[in-house]
């Protein structure tokens, strides 16, 4: 996934120091570095099993078929020390905060075994309130030792249903404050009723939540297991190691870029009108720091991003050019600061809309890459599609009055990626948010629909020395004869991916209807029965001038249906003839 990071560093076998021998001197004796980076590897397993467990008992197929999910490990002031592999940067690096949040509405000195913790506020959570965020204290030989916290999206919470359309918080769905769940091992039993009276998938949510819990024991009991079998009372001194470490690790990187302010900015495509991503970024031997100030102010409806989302992405921006081999934890990201100002789309108040916050946050990274493309060009891709192109579809299934509720499911599909420095952009692939693709056969298991075409777009990607990966087309119509919703939520229609040095944009998403007609890209819009949703996502700019591109990687794009014979001859001009006079793009 996108958030993989490896946690062996060159630093961690510096002067390891002498234990003594015997079964307490882990526990009595001064932790040697290599004995600490073994431990700290094995809590990386931890949380990934922690992770896997969510993955595989999820009823929610965006978590279970797509990784839309986050799991991690938290010592008792707060700080992550290591999060699964599998997962999304918009949950870990917000959920990262979460748990500040749990630990100051329930005091570590209140805290016992059996409690569980849940809040969806997107504010003190992940950014919106389809994602559910719960955090379990861990004991150990009578002691709080840590804190586990994970986040999944589920597919319904009520409300108007997964878009943009609202125009305050409150119409978005069931929103949770900060609760207990389970107090001393005691299921919350009026909450679980009104998550599931709130919600048109309540076997679905409920299973969700049980899921979310059920992953977070998962992880204490092998943390449990993990310190018996390295004879640890707690995990201070282990913290501070991954803390420091990491932190000395991303400053150490950072001293070699060039320290100055840089300033980019990008035009989307909003919802009632375009809007602005402006961003200063400085790098100082102090660390990294992006500020949004230029930024559009606030939208009127659900495009808007909680400040804590807006930094989840633009510090796993900066960590992918700056810092990707260094794993991510509290140490990490603490060099690594945003700002915006209050009342900007990237810092909107409670209780403007924020529900498809990722059509607007997930667009950082390819900002923030935009001002140290400036700095460090040879490191920087092109921009790629960015935002999900999630394809969420709701409709009845013809047997209401026997209780069911019908269906409302969110296909994840995606563009392509920018191109980089020295390879092509990937095709069909999901960055930043690094989550996988629904595929057609569990989308039409779980929905009464058809997917009658699901390909890549040939000439999506821009052109260029390196080009930009390809987007898709996908058509889409109903399987039992009845019309279903569009919940739209896409972007890029207007404003395409931009090529840079030279390189072509990526082709432009489209939404329209077998018939011709064009949808909006954003909004409630009716697919009737005889009709054929067709969806075009966006492909990735190109880097580099086209007529430099190598005649061998013409001939297999050629050959493997990338790009038209037209476009060789339009844009790439010698195509696979070296002898030809090349011609520039316009």
């Amino acid at each position: 996934m996108a958030t993989t990071r490896t946690a062996i560093s060159k630093t961690a076998y510096s002067k390891p120091a002498r234990r003594k021998s015997g079964p307490t001197a882990a526990r009595t004796g001064h932790l040697g570095d290599i004995e600490l980076q073994v431990m700290w590897s094995r809590l990386i397993a931890v949380v990934e099993e922690q992770a896997q467990t969510l993955l595989r008992t999820a009823f929610s197929s965006i978590v279970r078929e797509a990784g839309d999910l986050s799991a991690g490990v938290f010592d008792a002031r707060g700080r992550m020390l290591a999060q699964a592999v599998t997962g999304t940067p918009g949950h870990v690096n917000s959920m990262a905060e979460s748990v500040v949040h749990f630990i100051r509405h329930f005091p570590l000195e209140t805290m016992k075994p059996g409690d569980i913790y849940i809040c969806n506020d997107p504010w003190m959570g992940t950014g919106h309130l389809n994602d559910f965020v719960l955090t379990t204290p861990c004991f150990h030989r009578g002691k709080l030792v840590a804190l586990f916290s994970c986040t999944s999206h589920l597919m319904d919470i009520g409300g108007i249903g997964f878009g943009p359309d609202a125009t305050d918080v409150f119409m978005e769905g069931l929103y949770i404050p900060m609760l207990k769940l389970a107090d001393g091992g005691k299921l919350n039993s009026t909450l679980m009723a009104m998550i599931r009276a709130n919600t048109r998938l309540p076997v679905d949510t409920e299973g969700d939540v049980y899921s979310l819990a059920n992953c977070n024991d998962v992880g204490a009991r092998r943390l449990i297991e993990m310190m018996v079998e390295f004879n640890l009372d707690n995990l201070d001194q282990l913290a501070d190691h991954i803390c420091d470490r990491s932190r000395e690790g991303v400053l150490a990187e950072i001293a070699k870029l060039p320290h100055g302010s840089w300033k980019n900015s990008m035009t989307i495509d909003g919802y009632d009108e375009p809007v602005d991503l402006v961003a200063t970024t400085t790098i100082s031997p102090k660390g990294i720091h992006v500020d949004y100030t230029g930024t559009s102010p606030a939208a009127r409806r659900g495009i808007n991003v909680p400040l804590a989302y807006t930094t989840a992405y633009t510090v796993f921006g900066l960590g992918c050019i700056v810092a990707n081999r260094i794993p991510n934890n509290a140490g990490s990201l603490a060099p690594l600061t945003v700002s915006a100002p209050l009342g900007c789309i990237l810092n909107a108040p409670k209780p403007k809309p924020v529900l498809a916050r990722h059509i607007t946050g997930q667009m950082l990274p390819d900002v923030v890459f935009g001002c140290l493309r400036q700095a460090i060009p040879h490191r920087v891709p092109a921009e790629g599609t960015s935002c999900l192109f999630n394809i969420t579809l709701r409709g009845q299934t013809g047997d209401q009055l026997r209780g069911n509720y019908g269906f409302a499911t969110t296909f994840t599909s995606n563009g392509g990626t920018g191109a980089r420095p020295s390879k092509d952009g990937l095709s069909a692939t999901a960055y930043p948010s690094g989550v996988k693709g629904t595929p057609v056969e569990i989308a039409e298991q779980i929905m009464p629909v058809i997917f009658w075409r699901k390909q890549l777009r040939e000439d999506s990607g821009g052109a260029g020395k390196t080009r930009g990966g390809l987007g898709q087309e996908i058509e889409i119509g109903s399987r039992i004869g009845q019309p279903f919703e569009l919940l739209a939520a896409f972007d890029r229609i207007d404003h395409p991916p931009r090529g840079k040095d030279g390189g072509a944009n990526g082709q432009a998403a489209s939404v329209s209807l077998s018939t011709g007609k064009k949808l909006k890209g954003k909004g409630f819009q009716l697919i009737q029965a005889d009709e054929r949703l067709i969806i075009k996502t966006p492909g990735g700019g190109g880097l580099g001038n086209p007529i430099d591109r190598a005649p061998d990687a013409i001939a297999e794009d050629l050959a493997e249906g990338r790009v038209s014979k037209r476009t060789v001859q339009d844009i790439y001009a010698a195509g696979t003839d070296k002898t030809a006079s090349p011609r520039k793009v316009k």
